[in-house]
């Protein structure tokens, strides 16, 4: 008798469901709604093509041999000076801001519900507010004049890890804690340490997401000007290994320049160190992407 009740009772609640109208103005919301998403994609995607293909388009005619090979003279030449400096500037951020805003991040998401992880948090959050040209002022005055480096590899490098820390401390911290609290539970109930449970447990399982954010603050690096025209300067030579007293060449700083140089040269040249620039991020983004995925497969988070 009671599972006939239950199944008499299911029946009239699916019919009931079945004759559940929705409302004109609730459809209309709804079409409306899918119509703006739809155009919304379509617009960005549009943006993003137009974009790329009026930068390879006009970039086409100095993909030669010679862009890697030779270095910028005047305007016109290579862009292997810049390429390097590029490099060298977008590694030696990382390589001085990763430890450092790890280390935040992990502070952050461990014990950053007092009052210090809150102040901390509020002066990351400001920090990334800063717009980078102040951040470059302020490299040029204490490190360029105060200091007495000059244009160099060192102050450009500092003050490009200074403007990356908030965003690598803040995607730690948020990799930290999508991590479960059991999975912390264990580790302190098989024995380990805080400093184990950190170490051997929370970094490995967050580790893709961890990496995606410092392929992300590579690409954001590689994208700067306004810091390095004030610390960094500009060189048409190939850095001597020197890091304070000698300028250095980047892409950006090409970029910058030639474009309102009056001569097609130096335009085909601006638009091919856009188009590295360009072709850099979009491989650091997709190699952050590709890790972050592969960790969460591991992990079985991922099902798409």
């Amino acid at each position: 008798m009671a599972t006939k009740a239950i199944e008499r009772r299911n029946i009239v609640v699916r019919s009931s469901a079945r004759g559940f109208k929705v409302s004109l103005s609730r459809r209309v919301t709804t079409v409306f709604a899918w119509m703006f998403v739809v155009f919304s994609f379509l617009f960005v995607a549009t943006m993003f093509v137009s974009i790329i293909g009026d930068v390879i388009t006009r970039a086409w005619p100095a993909l030669t041999p010679k862009l890697l090979t030779e270095v910028t003279s005047g305007i016109g030449g290579g862009l292997k000076n810049a390429i390097e400096g590029t490099f060298v500037m977008s590694v030696g951020a990382l390589l001085l801001a990763a430890p450092i805003g790890i280390s935040a991040g992990i502070y952050l998401s461990e014990h950053g519900r007092g009052g210090a992880g809150k102040v901390l948090r509020f002066l990351s959050d400001v920090l990334v507010g800063i717009p980078s040209i102040v951040l470059g002022y302020v490299g040029y005055i204490t490190m360029v004049i105060y200091l007495g480096w000059q244009f160099s590899v060192a102050a450009g490098i500092i003050t490009l890890a200074v403007m990356l820390l908030p965003y690598i401390a803040r995607s730690t911290e948020l990799a930290l804690a999508n991590i479960p609290l059991a999975v912390r539970e264990a580790g302190y109930g098989l024995g380990a340490g805080e400093g184990r449970v950190v170490l051997s447990i929370l970094l490995p399982g967050a580790a893709p997401a961890i990496m995606t954010g410092l392929f992300y603050a590579v690409a954001l690096s590689m994208g700067e000007t306004a810091p390095l025209l004030y610390t960094a300067g500009w060189s048409n030579y190939m850095w001597n290994g020197q890091f304070t007293k000698e300028p250095i060449g980047y892409l950006t700083y090409v970029v910058w320049t030639f474009i309102n140089e009056p001569f097609a040269e130096s335009h085909r040249i601006a638009f091919a160190a856009a188009f590295l620039i360009t072709t850099g991020v979009l491989i650091l983004i997709l190699i952050g992407r590709w890790l972050l995925v592969r960790g969460q497969r591991r992990m079985g988070a991922y099902q798409g």
